[in-house]
């Protein structure tokens, strides 16, 4: 259907919806009949898209409206535990997040095999700051670089994601505009400093849980979907009608 015939098809349609409001068709002949069935279906499809739709129409035209107005109402899994091939979000934390505790710690001393502000070593200080924001990590690197998800090379990396280096010896945080926050070597402390890998030196760069940019645009999505799947302004009642529409065209009603 063209783009001219959609736009008749929704004119047509909206005009019978307001003549049934207003008691002005004659539903008693077979073609006021069959109008008035169209625009019920549409009808109940604009309904479902508010979310207070029911009956057969309002079920089938759900995953239709979902994909046709792009409505992402749904919630990712939700965990406060760092895991393999996934982002933790149960804790609510960013990378920012990851940063900010990470600074806390500038100036603790190294200390083979510690966690606290008596001293940490490049693991513990990662273990720790995600502790301190909810997160569980593993203990030692090797485990830590299985966590999360990949993050395909430095021009990709945001503040909070983790570099391991190839051989998992050592592990820092990436704190944005080049330069990451570690705890280096016995003599010395938690320290930023400028970032000394390259993609060819990494084993793998981590995103445990999402960056201030991956949570922005999601709440940006979120906040998008629930005023398209709302019933107060008039542009969001013209994207339901279409979103409705479109998905009377799928199911083969507006056809």
């Amino acid at each position: 259907m063209s783009v001219d015939a959609v736009l008749s098809r929704i004119s047509e349609i909206q005009g019978q919806i307001d003549a049934l409001r207003t008691g002005s068709i004659d539903t008693t002949s077979s073609a006021g009949s069959a109008s008035t069935e169209s625009s019920t279906a549409f009808a109940d499809a604009l309904a479902t898209a508010n979310g207070s739709g029911t009956g057969a129409t309002g079920a089938a035209g759900a995953s239709g409206l979902t994909a046709a107005a792009g409505l992402a109402g749904t919630t990712p899994a939700t965990s406060v535990d760092a895991g393999k091939g996934t982002i933790a979000t149960g804790s609510g934390a960013t990378g920012a997040d990851v940063v900010a505790d990470a600074k806390k710690y500038l100036g603790v001393p190294y200390v083979f095999g510690g966690t606290t502000t008596a001293g940490m070593d490049c693991s513990g200080l990662v273990q720790t700051v995600f502790k301190d924001l909810g997160v569980t990590m593993p203990r030692v690197v090797p485990d830590q670089a299985k966590m999360g998800v990949a993050v395909g090379s430095l021009k990709d990396a945001q503040p909070g994601d983790l570099i391991v280096p190839k051989g998992e010896q050592h592990i820092v945080i990436y704190v944005g505009d080049g330069k990451v926050l570690h705890a280096p070597r016995p003599g010395k402390d938690v320290r930023i400093v400028d970032n000394w890998y390259s993609d060819a030196d990494i084993a793998t760069i981590r995103r445990i849980v999402p960056s201030a940019q991956d949570a922005a645009r999601t709440a940006a999505v979120g906040s998008a979907g629930a005023g398209t799947a709302g019933s107060g302004t008039a542009g969001s009642g013209t994207d339901l009608q279409t979103a409705a529409l479109m998905a009377l065209m799928q199911s083969g009603s507006a056809a």
